[in-house]
């Protein structure tokens, strides 16, 4: 099998489009894998430590970015489409799976104008623009939430789940014995996010009075790393203090509690560890779509929801240590959490390709 991969930017796009992957990996080992995507995405930065080829186009987002930027974006279509299109003709793959952002748009177009079978998988509950306009042209598209059914055409619907990599399949992420302390994850995304980096520095000196009971693994992205890690050391408290985690799995499994944003995608992993979760929504993400995805942790009792307007060190800290030291509260949340996750998504997604594949021939 050959198979393509479009788009990516964040890891939100990015890591279900590596979790797709494998799965066609664990069905055959020979089968051939390229990504599509930008100079400027987490992709150019991380695929080759996955094991990933990256082909590169030219596009860039066209929504909410300037009168500039939208001249810049529309001038650059026709050579993306053109980029595409030789991709696609020299790999000739057997099908071509847009996984969200800018760069998944010419080359599923380019792939349904040149007679490819296509596919799109949305992550969010209201989806992005890039995917309603594909919605048209793709053979089939996969979504997350049920309530993402009504965007798209039922003929073409598969509510798959978003697709989790792996490791978060195979591991084991139930505690193993009593621990002295509690661990926390948190992070803001693939990038880091301001507002969460400067509460829980805010929080630390309350944080204080339980440093010994306490271990804290923050992703923070790359700019306020260092501030960050400073803070910490300054109120003599436990953390591990990183600009990217590449294996997220891990650091699930040793997380009793989990701060973040709700991206799609890391809902999908919170979910298949099962893990309990504050989340913080960033309010600018397009149609409002993570506190609508957190909406969906919060509904089933899995998470709290605390939004970016209510943010603040003394409520995030409230809220932690209501969570962190109730026993049963923590482990109600990690139940509630596990039922809603979906890991076979990946498989329902390419056996769907796999159909199509046949179909098409």
């Amino acid at each position: 099998m050959r198979i393509v991969i479009a788009g990516g930017g964040t890891g939100g796009h990015l890591f279900p489009g590596i979790a797709i992957a494998e799965e066609f990996l664990k069905r055959d080992e020979k089968t051939k894998i390229i990504f599509i995507g930008t100079e400027k995405g987490i992709e150019s930065k991380l695929l080759d430590k996955f094991g990933y080829k990256l082909k590169i186009i030219d596009v860039e987002g066209i929504k909410g970015r300037g009168i500039r930027a939208l001249v810049k974006g529309v001038y650059q279509i026709p050579k993306s489409l053109w980029q595409s299109k030789r991709i696609l003709k020299q790999f000739a793959p057997d099908v071509v799976l847009g996984v969200g952002g800018y760069a998944s748009g010419p080359v599923v177009l380019a792939a349904h104008f040149i007679g490819i079978p296509t596919a799109i998988a949305e992550q969010n509950a209201v989806p992005g623009i890039t995917n309603k306009i594909l919605g048209n042209f793709v053979d089939r598209t996969f979504v997350t939430y049920a309530q993402t059914q009504k965007f798209f055409s039922q003929k073409k619907i598969v509510l798959s789940g978003n697709p989790v990599r792996m490791s978060f399949i195979t591991r084991n992420f139930q505690s193993k014995g009593k621990k002295d302390y509690r661990q926390l994850l948190i992070f803001g995304g693939s990038q880091g996010a301001e507002a969460i980096n400067k509460s829980v520095v805010a929080m630390l000196p309350q944080l204080q009075n339980m440093k010994d009971k306490i271990r804290i693994l923050h992703q923070t992205g790359g700019q306020q790393m260092k501030a960050v890690e400073k803070a910490y050391q300054q109120y003599g408290i436990q953390a591990v203090v990183t600009d990217f985690i590449m294996d997220m799995a891990d650091a699930y499994a040793k997380a009793d509690l989990i701060v973040c944003r709700a991206g799609s995608t890391s809902l999908a992993e919170i979910t298949a560890a099962g893990k309990a979760s504050i989340l913080i929504p960033y309010p600018w993400a397009a149609n409002d779509h993570q506190y609508k995805n957190a909406l969906t942790m919060k509904a089933t009792g899995a998470a709290v929801v605390i939004p970016e307007t209510e943010l603040c060190d003394r409520k995030l800290f409230n809220v932690i240590d209501s969570i962190l030291w109730d026993e049963e509260k923590l482990r109600q949340m990690e139940e509630n959490s596990l039922r809603l996750g979906k890991i076979d998504a990946a498989a329902t997604i390419v056996d769907n390709c796999l159909k199509l594949m046949v179909d098409k021939n």
